[in-house]
C-alpha cells in the first residue's frame, strides 16, 4: 500500500471539508488556517494536479461568475478512489496513535 504524503492528505481533507466550494483560493485558505502556515498557490495547485493524475481527485470548471469578472473556477472534488485512499491512511494512523499515550 502506498501512503499519501501529509501534504496530499491535508489537501484532500480540505477538499472534502469544503464540498462544492473547493477551488484553489478556498483550499489554500483552509490549509493555511488549519496548519498555521501560509501556503503558496503553487504548493496547492501542483499537488492537486498530481492527485488528479493519480485519480484521487477530479476537477471541472464552474459556470462563469460575475464576482470573478465572468471567469470560471476550477472546482476540485474527491473521487471514490481518493476517499478509499484517505480511509486507508486513517486506519494506519489510528493503529499507530492507539499505541501511544496509554
Amino acid at each position: 500500500m502506498k501512503l499519501l504524503s501529509s501534504h496530499d492528505e491535508i489537501l484532500m481533507l480540505a477538499i472534502l471539508s469544503l464540498g462544492d466550494e473547493a477551488y484553489g483560493v478556498t483550499i489554500r485558505r483552509a490549509v493555511s488556517q488549519a496548519t498555521g502556515k501560509n501556503w503558496s498557490i503553487g504548493a496547492v495547485y501542483d499537488p492537486l494536479y498530481r492527485l488528479e493524475q493519480r485519480g484521487l481527485v477530479e476537477s471541472f470548471l464552474s459556470d462563469p461568475t460575475s464576482e470573478r469578472g465572468g471567469r470560471s473556477k476550477r472546482i476540485f472534488r474527491m473521487t471514490q478512489k481518493g476517499k478509499e485512499k484517505l480511509r486507508e491512511q486513517k486506519v494506519v494512523r489510528d493503529k499507530l496513535w492507539s499505541t501511544l499515550f496509554k
